[in-house]
């Protein structure tokens, strides 16, 4: 075994190298290329986190605060930084919050020094996670995540039942968060993101109203919501503006990503949707756009996923998962997709404004049967037909 100073030079420069690691795209459907390799792991957490870095007190140099996984990261554009405000789960299964940064969204990310503080509000959480991201016209940029509590109405002996609703908190520099007080709602909610924008000169909120782990019958999906203020966000009246429907790739849970995009044609949405399979539950994401003039009004939404999980993807704590709560439009148009895989790593993704609005407008929606599906195929056979030579087809 390696002495202290052995070991601790070997890890050093196990992480140099990780840190210095460039990431590179990888051809893909025309929609977005994948990069390489994940942007963000548990192993790019700071030693100094990790290990007591004196020898007296941590001889063998053992780990101390075990980190585990790192995923769900909301995502911005700040002071020409890319930020992304992590989910950092611990071998403790606690997550909390951490900033990374790059200088160009897809490699050389690195964690901030310490761990967002988030001040509580009211009873303790036992877990926050998934934070989503919006800079607010307002002036605030706004954080809204999930806090998590043990349920106080569980049966003796239930240790998994929680009560979940939505945190909110506000930052003008990612170090100092001004907590306010939770979203309240008329049940339970998950997976809550604000609108960029003023609406009817409200704050409009993409929600889920949720009872217990699965949305409760009667529909579900993602909801709208208004409500006067952030300081005491109160969601009265809700309505659900993109539905699960069955045999879909959101027939069981669906929940809005990131906050929208303004573009010249519609609002661009990024969403998970979840299905049962033979495996669990299979997160895949897709995209669905609205109205400039009224957001709570779905005008296109191309059937199926945009994304699924590929390759060592599908690996990981939670298999056969994707997930996003973040992405980052530059001044050029360029879209970067953060999405993690399996509840254990983050990755990146990029597209572009105009591809992901072409990919939206001009892609079949899902005509919810077999017979549609292959009626849109035959469409579009049929006019392909011009530029299929003898040899490219089998008739």
């Amino acid at each position: 075994m390696k002495n202290f100073e052995e070991r601790l030079q070997a890890l050093k420069e196990q992480q140099r190298k990780l840190y210095e690691k460039e990431n590179t795209p990888v051809e893909g459907n025309g929609i977005f290329e994948r990069y390489l390799h994940p942007v963000l792991t548990a192993a790019h957490a700071p030693l100094f986190w990790r290990y007591d870095l004196s020898p007296e007190r941590n001889p063998y140099l053992m780990e101390r605060f075990g980190i585990h996984a790192v995923m769900n990261a909301g995502a911005i554009k700040w002071k020409g930084r890319y930020l992304l405000v992590v989910r950092v789960e611990g071998a403790d299964r606690k997550s909390f919050f951490a900033v990374a940064e790059s200088p160009n969204g897809v490699d050389h990310f690195r964690f901030w020094d310490r761990p967002v503080v988030m001040p509580e509000y009211g009873e303790p959480a036992t877990n926050i996670y998934d934070m989503r991201l919006t800079a607010h016209e307002d002036g605030w940029i706004y954080g809204i995540f999930c806090v998590e509590r043990k349920d106080p109405h569980a049966p003796a002996g239930d240790l998994s039942s929680a009560v979940a609703c939505a945190g909110v908190a506000r930052t003008r520099d990612f170090i100092h968060w001004e907590r306010l007080p939770d979203i309240q709602a008329r049940c339970q909610q998950r997976n809550v993101v604000l609108h960029p924008e003023f609406v009817e000169g409200k704050y409009a909120l993409y929600t889920r109203p949720q009872d217990g782990f699965i949305d409760a019958g009667k529909g579900g999906g993602i909801g709208w919501a208004l409500t006067d203020s952030m300081e005491n966000a109160l969601i009265r009246d809700e309505f659900i503006l993109n539905p699960r429907h069955y045999h879909t790739v959101r027939e069981l849970k669906n929940g809005e990503g990131p906050a929208p995009i303004r573009t010249s044609r519609g609002w661009l949405h990024l969403a998970h949707g979840v299905r049962g399979c033979a495996s669990g539950l299979r997160y895949v994401l897709y995209l669905y756009m609205t109205s400039l003039e009224d957001p709570s009004r779905v005008i296109a939404e191309p059937a199926g996923f945009l994304m699924a999980p590929e390759g060592e993807e599908y690996v990981g704590d939670v298999m056969n998962v994707l997930f996003t709560n973040g992405w980052i439009q530059d001044e050029d148009g360029r879209v970067l997709i953060y999405y993690a895989s399996c509840d254990t790593r983050l990755h990146v993704a990029e597209s572009s404004v105009d591809r992901l609005v072409d990919y939206c407008l001009h892609t079949q929606a899902d005509g919810l049967r077999t017979g549609c599906s292959v009626a849109a195929l035959n469409a579009l056979i049929d006019g392909n037909q011009p530029y299929v030579t003898d040899s490219e087809s089998r008739l």
